[in-house]
C-alpha cells in the first residue's frame, strides 16, 4: 500500500508524512511546476503544469489499494474506478456511494454560479485546529481500515 497526495496547495501534507511514518508507508506527493515542495520523507514528482497534468499522473500511479489523498472530485472519481481509496483533506472519504451524488452537487453548484452575471466567490474558510484534528483520525481509521484488509487478503 502506497499514499499518494495531489499536493498542490493542500494543507495536510504534514499530516499526511507524520502518520505514514508512524505506519511505515510510503508517501509521493504529487505537484505541478508552479508549486515548489520539498520533503525529508516522500518521495515528490514534479509534473508539468498543464490544466489537470497532476491529476492524470496521480491516476496512472495509483493502483487498486493505495489512498490518495485529493480534494478533486473527478480524480476521485478515477482513483474508485482503480480499486484504491480516497479521502479529502477535509476527512471524508471517497466511496462508491457518495461519488455520484458529489459529482452531480458539484456540477449544480458550477452550473448555478455560472448563471449568476456577477461573481462575487469567496475563498474557502481558513483552516482550524479542528480540521486537522478531524482529518488527522479520519486519515488514520482508513490506514488502519487498509491495513487490516491487507492482512486478511495474506
Amino acid at each position: 500500500m502506497k499514499i499518494y497526495v495531489d499536493a498542490d496547495a493542500c494543507p495536510v501534507v504534514g499530516i499526511v508524512e507524520q502518520l505514514a511514518k508512524e505506519y511505515e508507508l510510503p508517501v509521493t506527493l504529487l505537484c505541478d511546476t508552479n508549486h515548489v515542495l520539498h520533503s525529508d520523507y516522500s518521495e515528490v514528482i514534479t509534473v508539468g503544469a498543464g490544466a489537470d497534468a497532476v491529476d492524470f499522473k496521480l491516476v496512472s500511479l495509483c493502483r487498486k489499494g493505495d489512498i490518495v489523498v485529493t480534494q478533486d472530485y473527478g480524480v476521485a472519481a478515477m482513483i474508485l474506478g482503480k480499486g484504491a481509496c480516497g479521502i479529502h483533506q477535509n476527512g471524508k472519504w471517497y466511496t462508491n456511494e457518495n461519488i455520484d451524488r458529489m459529482l452531480m452537487e458539484r456540477h449544480l453548484a458550477k452550473k448555478a454560479r455560472n448563471t449568476k452575471k456577477k461573481h462575487h466567490l469567496k475563498g474557502p474558510a481558513k483552516r482550524t485546529e479542528e480540521d486537522d484534528k478531524r482529518f488527522k483520525e479520519s486519515f488514520e481509521k482508513l490506514i488502519l481500515k487498509r491495513i487490516k484488509e491487507e492482512n486478511i487478503a495474506e
